[in-house]
């Protein structure tokens, strides 16, 4: 078989999937290391709500980008590119083979097809400008505005979705480009790894639900109550705090609701971004999906897995 050292696996879906026992199967099989692909993952103190993997869970297999930033931290997709293209790049120095592993599926694409990001730095002026601008005139007027200089981007945007909205006037404010423009120079440059990708989903969606409600309970049992509310007490505010497994507690904190009513909305949001995590990746052909509920067991799925990989790389 052919040696590459710009190979690069990716075992990736929605949350509760067995990404992480599968990830570390595939490295035990073929000398790897993980990559996490997780934004929030990334973040010190969350170790229950991210279902960050245990030193067991991990089986002695080293993994990269996990439990390295500060919760009162900004952290963009740009830095985690920078960071993970480096780690990729010294584990393949080394005679390994990266694995990425994780559901952040703007990560995972910004990664493997090598967008570049060249959208200028913000202007906070503007932005407040524009903001002011969307309480006084409405979205309806900011999105109009942009149907006029940047019409493809203006289709696509919903006019209750003002953040991007704004977000697309301020790329052509700092750039004289519109985002269109931008989108299609990012992705100039082919991506440099010889991928092989994999993505765990569920033939039966209540096979998957009931995974995540029942991973939401040992995680309650495991301590995410106190977690969260240390971990309030501590960041009340940023993007950290915005994670899933957190911010459905708080009105439980403030008495405004009930642990029970709290956990309830916690397991339905938890299925909803399962769902959107696969729209998303279902988008990306190169992915061969994996049903995990068509296996009598995690070792046969794995097996399947690893087979199928082997033969990829044999190619």
């Amino acid at each position: 078989m052919a040696e590459y050292s710009n190979e690069l696996i990716a075992v990736v879906g929605p949350t509760a999937s067995g990404k992480t026992a599968v990830g570390v199967s595939v490295c035990k099989e073929f000398s790897g290391e993980v990559v996490s692909c997780d934004s929030m993952q990334i973040y010190r103190g969350m170790d229950i709500s991210t279902a960050k993997p245990t030193a067991a869970e991990m089986q002695g297999v080293p993994h990269h980008l996990i439990d390295f930033v500060s919760p009162d931290e900004k952290f963009s997709v740009a830095q985690y590119c920078g960071l993970a293209k480096d780690t990729v790049a010294d584990i393949a120095k080394r005679g390994r083979l990266p694995v990425l592993v994780g559901g952040t599926g703007l990560y995972y694409s910004s990664l493997v097809d090598n967008i570049s990001f060249t959208e200028g730095e913000t202007d906070f002026a503007y932005r407040e400008f524009l903001k002011s601008r969307a309480e006084s005139e409405g979205a309806q007027a900011l999105l109009e505005e942009l149907r006029l200089l940047d019409p493809r981007a203006a289709e696509t945007l919903h006019v209750n979705n003002v953040g991007r909205i704004i977000r697309a006037l301020e790329i052509y404010h700092s750039t004289g480009k519109t985002k269109t423009e931008q989108d299609l120079l990012s992705r100039s440059s082919p991506s440099p790894y010889k991928l092989t990708a994999v993505g765990l989903d569920a033939k039966n969606r209540d096979y998957l639900y009931d995974r995540i409600n029942s991973r939401i309970d040992r995680m309650l049992e495991s301590g995410l109550e106190e977690e969260a509310r240390l971990f309030y007490e501590k960041y009340p505010s940023g993007t950290a705090s915005q994670a899933i497994g957190c911010k459905e507690l708080l009105p439980y904190f403030k008495g405004e609701a009930s642990l029970d009513e709290c956990v309830e909305k916690l397991k339905m949001q938890t299925r909803r971004y399962a769902k959107r995590q696969l729209t998303w990746f279902r988008r990306d052909e190169r992915i061969r999906f994996f049903f995990i509920d068509e296996y009598d067991s995690f070792d046969s799925l794995a097996c399947a897995v690893n087979d199928y990989i082997r033969k990829e790389r044999e190619k």
